[in-house]
């Protein structure tokens, strides 16, 4: 999973996936706007076939809590 969030974030980025770890920062690490971390959540729910709320894109901070979200998602 790890893996496949880095590989989507690295198209909104100038990061390449290989260089993301689990406490990359989207904002200060990756410097993504918000418009950025839109379609990257967009690309999420594509992705793994789940419904991301607005509430919870603001706790994004790390790629590790979008990780953890995603999995805690995909068990449920």
């Amino acid at each position: 999973m790890f893996e496949k969030v880095c590989k989507i974030l690295s198209e909104f980025t100038e990061t390449k996936a290989e260089e993301m770890t689990m406490e990359t920062l989207l904002l200060s690490d990756l410097d993504m706007d918000s418009l950025d971390t839109v379609n990257a959540v967009v690309r999420f729910e594509d992705e793994f076939n789940i419904e991301v709320p607005d509430r919870v894109i603001y706790d994004f901070r790390t790629i590790g809590d979008i990780v953890n979200y995603l999995m805690k998602k995909s068990k449920g």
